[in-house]
Parts: structure tokens; C-alpha cells; sequence
């Protein structure tokens, strides 16, 4: 158990569910106003000093139905994630829409996620056994 791991988990929680009912806008990040899937998770990231200050690279909002590169699995190895094989409340899952991992969600417990989720409109507490499906990997912050 570490405690310090512990606290930063929980305030990556804490900063995600700041930005419920944030509207869903595509390559947009700012909290109340609008965002999508990839800026809720470098917002809060930057917000609990995990990502530098500044934008993520700029992307097509239908990028992940053309490309066949993860850009999105590369992005968080570049900013320090690493893949794990099961998450715990403050780890991102990504989930496959279009030719590969293209939806982010923060895992909130063993049941919920956060996600930016353009079919309900906002960003929303999910079910994570409804996106099961779908799920492509867990990644970490945390060192093992």
C-alpha cells in the first residue's frame, strides 16, 4: 500500500468528476465549456501535474475511422503512462472505436469511469462493464 500513490489517485478522481456535465466538443478542453475524450484526460493530468502545460497535439475529430497508427497509445507513452493489466481508480482505460484505441475514460472505481462520451453529449459517470466490449488496455501514472 502507498499512501502518497493513494492521495494522487485521489485527486485525479476529485478533478475528473470537477468536469461532470462538461459538454462534449470535439478537440476542445476547457472545464464547463466543452471537451472530448483526449482533453478531459490531459486536463485533469495537467491539473494533478501529470502533463506539461499547453495543448495536446492538434487531430481530426474522425482521425481514429482513417489512420491505422494508435496515436492515442503513443501519446500517453509519451507523456509517461505505461500499459497495466488492471486498473485502479486515477488509471485510464482506452477502449476501440474505429480501427483501434481511440476513447479515453479515468477509472473512478471498480464499477464507474469519467468519460467525455459523445453519444450521451457530456462528459458522465460511465458503467465500465457497458464498454467492457470494447476495452483495449489499462494505463498508469503510477509506477508499479
Amino acid at each position: 500500500m502507498n499512501i502518497e500513490n493513494d492521495t494522487k489517485r485521489a485527486e485525479i478522481v476529485r478533478e475528473a468528476l470537477s468536469w461532470l456535465g462538461t459538454p462534449f466538443h470535439d478537440s476542445s478542453g476547457i472545464k464547463g465549456a466543452g471537451c472530448d475524450c483526449l482533453h478531459l484526460i490531459f486536463r485533469v493530468a495537467q491539473a494533478t501535474g501529470y502533463a506539461p502545460a499547453g495543448n495536446p497535439p492538434a487531430y481530426k475529430p474522425q482521425w481514429f475511422q482513417h489512420r491505422g497508427e494508435p496515436m492515442f497509445l503513443k501519446g500517453l507513452v509519451e507523456y509517461g503512462a505505461h500499459k497495466v493489466s488492471s486498473a485502479l481508480p486515477g488509471d485510464f482505460a482506452m477502449y476501440n472505436f474505429g480501427r483501434h484505441a481511440a476513447h479515453a475514460a479515468i477509472i473512478i472505481d471498480a464499477n464507474s469511469l469519467v468519460h467525455a462520451y459523445k453519444p450521451v453529449g457530456c462528459v458522465t459517470i460511465g458503467d465500465r462493464r457497458e464498454l467492457e466490449p470494447k476495452l483495449d488496455s489499462y494505463w498508469s501514472v503510477f509506477l508499479p
